[in-house]
């Protein structure tokens, strides 16, 4: 049983020490199944995003009224966010007490069958039942994180979390490949898919089957592979000339044990600082990723680019490319030269910059402006991995880092409900005639601000907290 060493509000002052300076090595035995678990979930959500607008057309919802499209689009995936908002914070909570593994393992299961029902939907009914059931169970984005946390120490923490956004860009990478090439396969490809009545039946199955199956073949690699990790944290003493780190050691009755907290306690400033963070920071993110795609699809004449999926998923897919190169490259060596307070201001003040390239990208329809545009999403992509440390460095003891993370999740995930139903309301209601079209810019810069003024919550550098704990 793996027994980390911390120091949290439990351990007595006199025997904190001083933080050892040498580093230790990432576990990579485990770390590397974390990471494929983690890619699950982006990879599923971003094949869908290049489809979506002409699923909705498809299914005959809008009834051929263009400015719709929006409004649904919204709604199915604010369905999923709703859901996931009730339930994130219990699953977190819940691994606390039972462990990771079991959490992840479900989340798996329910995302690989949500996956395969989402392909064989044909109504929109459908659709959201089954991001509903996705959302009800998915719980892995926070408890990989308090496991990667579990794992690490302050030496490889940051360098642990260089690589935990790494998945997502990934995902968004293969992901919209996935969805824009393979979707309506039977009319793209009728010499190979031509004769199959069931992928003309369901013209949509080809793309969400893909990375069903590799949520599967993921749930077989963790349930055999993935250990669990004690999540009882034990504050040692440590002996002359040895430092704080984390050992493969037994429990012995003389250590003190660290144990979960109820839902009070852990609502300190400091959580209170870093949740207000991570939701205008997911608030933002989530706005922008909603309207992207459709700005991207909606005709020029309408305030759009009149792109198609296929194109649409080859820009997605080649700004998450150079985002997964920047992340892997400098946020390390970036972390250690500026800390994570001043990272993630920068990242998230990038957010106001993006916005106003939106209406010039229309105006000029000009490929450097959508290149331009997404060089600012890299350094916005930056404050993933730095609000990943905070949340660690807020958690009252290490033992309720689930907890901790759960609550993080659960008023994001809140954000994230209003985001796309919001932002994708806001774009159709501004795109129809008499209205302004510059309505949805504003309303996004709007959570920009929000979201700038939330970072001046938190410190310049985790450790600061860590230091006062």
């Amino acid at each position: 049983m793996m027994v980390r060493q911390s120091d949290d509000e439990e351990t007595p002052f006199l025997q904190r020490q001083e933080q050892p300076t040498t580093r230790t090595p990432l576990p990579w035995d485990q770390l590397w199944i974390i990471l494929l678990s983690q890619l699950s979930d982006p990879l599923a959500f971003q094949t869908l995003t290049p489809f979506i607008p002409q699923l909705i057309r498809d299914i005959g919802v809008i009834h051929g009224d263009e400015s719709k499209v929006g409004y649904y689009v919204g709604i199915l995936q604010s369905s999923y966010y709703a859901v996931h908002a009730l339930t994130i914070f219990h699953w977190g909570q819940l691994s606390d007490h039972i462990g990771r593994k079991p959490v992840i393992l479900t989340s798996l299961l329910a995302l690989s069958v949500s996956m395969f029902s989402f392909g064989l939907s044909k109504t929109f009914l459908g659709l959201v039942v089954s991001r509903t059931v996705c959302g009800a169970f998915d719980a892995s984005s926070s408890v990989i994180e308090s496991m990667v946390m579990d794992i690490t120490d302050a030496t490889n923490m940051p360098k642990a979390y260089s690589y935990m956004p790494v998945p997502w860009m990934v995902g968004a990478v293969i992901g919209p490949l996935i969805g824009g090439s393979l979707s309506r396969p039977a009319d793209r490809f009728p010499d190979i898919f031509g004769r199959s009545e069931l992928l003309k039946t369901y013209p949509y199955l080809l793309p969400c089957s893909i990375p069903a199956i590799f949520v599967s073949v993921v749930w077989i690699v963790t349930y055999f592979r993935l250990k669990e990790v004690s999540v009882i944290v034990v504050t040692r003493v440590p002996l002359p000339g040895h430092h704080f780190g984390s050992y493969n050691v037994p429990v012995n009755p003389g250590e003190v044990q660290s144990k979960p907290l109820p839902l009070r306690a852990l609502l300190t400033p400091r959580v209170s600082a870093v949740t207000a963070s991570n939701a205008t920071m997911g608030l933002f993110r989530i706005a922008f990723n909603s309207v992207l795609p459709i700005f991207y699809a909606t005709p020029i004449e309408r305030g759009g680019l009149s792109l198609d999926p296929p194109r649409i998923g080859v820009i997605l897919a080649a700004s998450s490319a150079a985002q997964v190169i920047f992340q892997l490259v400098f946020f390390a060596r970036l972390h250690d030269h500026f800390g994570a307070g001043a990272i993630y201001i920068t990242g998230i003040s990038s957010s106001i910059p993006t916005v106003i390239l939106f209406p010039v990208i229309n105006i000029l329809a000009l490929w450097l402006c959508v290149a331009i545009q997404h060089a600012l999403t890299i350094s916005l992509i930056m404050c993933y991995p730095c609000l990943a440390l905070f949340v660690r460095a807020s958690a009252p003891n290490r033992a309720s880092l689930g907890a901790t993370n759960g609550i993080v999740q659960m008023f994001n995930t809140g954000a994230r409900i209003i985001a796309p139903a919001s932002a994708a309301s806001v774009f159709s209601y501004s795109m129809q005639e008499g209205h302004d079209a510059w309505l949805i810019y504003y309303f996004m810069m709007a959570i920009a601000f929000l979201a700038v003024g939330a970072s001046q919550l938190l410190p310049r550098n985790p450790s600061v907290w860590e230091d006062h704990q």
